[in-house]
């Protein structure tokens, strides 16, 4: 399905692949005839049996997955969408973010080379394989996308890519920064993550063995883990906090994060900020 062309990134492709598997099997078993022949009612019936028993976040990617069938076999066009359809299971919501002090406890249970690559991440919002990516941005200039004034915090400018495969602009503090180029690689490798290739520049710890090593060092530091996307969220919550009390505008602030952050769509940030 990523080769046809129907979904931007080989991640979102290996995510749907999961979700795909179990629609097969259910259609094969209620008699609903093969995937490749997938019928608007019977994606339909599927999401609706789906919403008895997991949250709304795997419900909309098991809808997207479904989705880019319906686009691929013809039966939708590219602007078609199936309806949203609304959990059953209720989503238990709580904040994800770390403390300055739970934090530092985190940095003293790594190595230096993990702990390093911790602080870049909680400076400039990234996940775990954008971490792997990350580049200059005199090198590699970032994708057309929407850029508020207010946007970043004073630093150095480097380009990550992320969902999808959009490249986004990012900022590091200078002494993040100058450690960082003293780690740069005088050739590129290739860093395979989670069935991904990454071309990477600098010898920087990323992917899932450094998402691993965060949380096993949260739960010796802290006896819990809400994992290395937690960052995410605290550089977030920081980001509004700092851009709300320059600009007065809370909307405002939430449309800098959703850039910053790579989503551009101001809703998102509230997912954050809880």
């Amino acid at each position: 399905m990523f080769n046809s062309g129907r979904i931007s990134g080989l991640g979102t492709s290996l995510s749907y692949e999961s979700s795909l598997k179990l629609a097969a099997d259910w259609f094969r078993i209620t008699g609903r005839g093969p995937l490749h022949q997938l019928t608007p009612r019977a994606a339909k019936a599927y999401l609706y049996e789906r919403a008895k028993a997991v949250g709304q976040k795997t419900l909309d990617r098991d809808r997207q997955a479904l989705q880019a069938v319906l686009r691929q076999n013809g039966s939708f066009n590219d602007k078609q969408r199936l309806a949203v359809i609304k959990a059953e299971k209720q989503q238990q919501l709580k904040s994800r973010n770390y403390t300055p002090e739970q934090l530092g406890r985190i940095l003293a249970h790594q190595s230096d080379r993990n702990a390093f690559s911790t602080e870049i991440a909680a400076a400039a919002g990234l996940r775990a394989h954008e971490l792997l990516t990350i580049r200059l941005a005199s090198e590699r200039a970032m994708d057309n996308r929407p850029a508020a004034q207010e946007k970043f915090r004073e630093g150095i400018r480097y380009t990550v890519i992320g969902k999808g495969g959009l490249i986004r602009e990012v900022s590091l503090p200078q002494h993040l920064a100058n450690r960082l180029e003293s780690m740069r690689l005088q050739v590129p490798i290739d860093h395979k993550d989670r069935k991904i290739h990454y071309k990477s520049y600098y010898d920087l710890a990323g992917g899932q063995s450094w998402s691993q090593s965060f949380s096993r060092a949260s739960q010796a530091a802290l006896g819990f883990s809400n994992g290395a996307h937690g960052l995410r969220h605290t550089y977030a919550q920081e980001r509004h906090r700092e851009v709300q009390a320059l600009s007065g505008n809370p909307s405002q602030a939430r449309l800098v994060v959703s850039q910053e952050l790579g989503h551009f769509r101001p809703e998102i940030t509230d997912t954050y900020l809880r």
